[in-house]
C-alpha cells in the first residue's frame, strides 16, 4: 500500500485509510504476547538479508531498537537511507515525517516502509500546508514576504518542507538551527520559523543574541496569526505556534524539584523544551549531543535528562557508572513513536517476504522536488 499526501489527508480527517482503500491487516499482526515473536523477527530479518535496512529512531522502544541496523535522530537516519543504495526496502521505525524525508532522499528503486501508519507526530501536524500558505499570503499583503526567509525544522511534513524550498528557505535540525537562522538573516530581514516555536525562540535568543521582543508568535487559528501589522513588521523572527508534546511537558518546577531530589545533579535538556526550562538547565543540546554528553561524562556524575523516556532509560542502562534520571517525575513516552512495536515490524517484514509491500510511503513528485531543494540548502551550509 502506497501512502500519498491525499492518504495523509484522509488520516488527518480521522477516516480509516485501510477501509477506504480496501486493505486491512486485521488478524495479520502477531500478538504482542506471541512467544515466537522474537524468533519470527529474527527469521524475517535473516530472510530479507541485504535487501532490507531497518532504521530505529532514538525514541523507539528497546524491542524495536534491537533489530535496527542503524540508530539515530531523524535526519541521520534519512541520510543513512540515502547512502545505503543497495537496500531495496527501508523499514523506518520512526514517525511519518521521517519516512517522508527518507523517501525524498532515496532513489526511486528504494521503498520506504512505515510499520504502523498511526505513527505520526503531533508537532508536525500543528502546521498544515493550507495554514502556512495562508500565513504567507498575509505576509505578502503587508509587504514583508519578499524579505522573509522560511526556516523549517526537520520535524515537519513533506508539504511544509516543500513550501520552504519553493520560497527560498532551508531546513534545520536541533543541532544546526543557529547556522541556518544566521544564513536566513543574511538573505533577508525576517525568519518564518516552522513548526516548533521553542526551538526557534531558544535559538534566536540564546544563540543569535536576539531578545524575546524580537520574536512574535503566529497562531494559525487567529486572523493574521493574532498579530498586528506593526508587530509583524517589527519582528525579526515569526514563530509558528507549534511544540513537541513530550518536551513541552517539562517545566521550571521540574528542574527545581530534581535539583532538590538529586543534590549535585546536572540538568540537560533538548532545545524543544520551553524557554524557562532551557534557561534553567545546565546543558542544552540535540538528542545526539545529550547522548554524547552523558556517555562521556565522569563516572559518578548525576544527570537529569529532559527528553523522551525511552532514550533516557537506555542512557541509564548504558551508563551504570552514573546516575541518570528522567527530568520529570511523570512518565512520558512519545505516544505516536511508540506505536511502532515489534508486532508491526514483524508484520511488515513478513509481508514483504511474502511479496506484499505494506505501508509504502511515497511523496508526491513535485513536493519531493521542492523539499529536496530545502534539504540541499541545509547540507550546503
Amino acid at each position: 500500500m502506497t501512502i500519498s499526501l491525499q492518504d495523509l489527508l484522509v488520516l488527518g480527517q480521522g477516516r480509516d485509510l485501510a477501509s477506504e482503500r480496501g486493505v486491512s491487516c486485521t488478524g495479520e499482526l502477531p500478538a504482542a504476547s506471541d512467544p515466537d515473536l522474537v524468533a519470527r523477527a529474527v527469521a524475517a530479518r535473516s530472510g530479507l538479508g541485504s535487501r532490507a535496512l531497518i532504521l530505529g529512531h532514538h525514541y523507539q522502544r528497546d524491542e524495536v531498537i534491537q533489530f535496527a541496523d542503524i540508530t539515530g535522530d531523524s535526519f541521520k537516519l534519512a541520510q543513512a537511507a540515502s547512502e545505503q543504495k543497495s537496500a531495496e526496502f527501508i523499514f523506518f521505525c520512526g514517525v511519518h515525517f521521517m519516512a517522508e524525508s527518507a523517501d525524498i532522499l532515496t532513489s526511486p528503486q528504494q521503498k520506504v516502509i512505515l510499520p504502523d501508519l498511526a505513527a505520526g507526530c503531533s508537532m508536525a501536524d500543528m502546521a498544515t500546508a493550507s495554514q502556512v500558505q495562508e500565513c504567507w499570503k498575509e505576509l505578502e499583503k503587508i509587504g514583508v514576504a519578499e524579505t522573509t526567509i522560511p526556516v523549517t525544522y526537520m520535524n515537519s511534513s513533506a508539504a511544509i518542507k516543500s513550501f520552504t524550498g519553493e520560497h527560498g528557505g532551508t531546513i534545520c535540525t536541533s543541532s544546526n538551527a543557529q547556522k541556518t537562522m544566521e544564513w536566513a538573516l543574511s538573505k533577508g530581514s525576517k525568519i518564518l520559523f516552522l513548526p516548533d516555536q521553542h526551538l526557534g525562540r531558544n535559538t534566536a535568543v540564546l544563540s543569535l543574541g536576539l531578545s524575546l521582543d524580537d520574536c512574535v508568535l503566529w497562531n494559525p487559528w487567529k486572523p493574521m496569526g493574532g498579530l498586528t501589522e506593526d508587530e509583524i513588521k517589527n519582528a525579526t523572527v515569526i514563530l509558528w505556534r507549534g511544540h513537541c508534546s513530550v518536551h513541552g511537558r517539562f517545566t521550571r518546577d521540574s528542574v527545581n524539584e530534581v535539583r532538590t531530589r538529586v543534590p549535585g545533579v546536572n540538568v540537560i535538556v533538548h532545545p524543544e523544551c520551553t524557554h524557562d526550562v532551557v534557561t534553567a538547565a545546565d546543558v542544552v543540546g540535540s538528542t545526539e549531543k545529550i547522548i554524547q554528553t552523558v556517555s562521556q561524562s565522569a563516572p559518578g556524575s548525576k544527570w537529569a535528562v529532559g527528553t523522551e523516556l525511552n532514550l533516557v532509560s537506555r542512557l541509564a542502562a548504558n551508563n551504570p557508572d552514573k546516575e541518570v534520571v528522567f527530568l520529570d517525575k511523570t512518565v512520558c513516552y512519545c505516544s505516536t513513536m511508540n506505536r511502532i512495536d515489534l508486532p508491526h515490524l514483524v508484520w511488515a517484514m513478513e509481508s514483504v517476504l511474502a511479496g506484499h509491500i505494506v505501508n509504502h510511503i511515497k511523496v508526491d513528485e513535485r513536493v519531493a522536488r521542492f523539499s529536496k531543494l530545502a534539504l540541499d540548502q541545509m547540507l550546503a551550509l
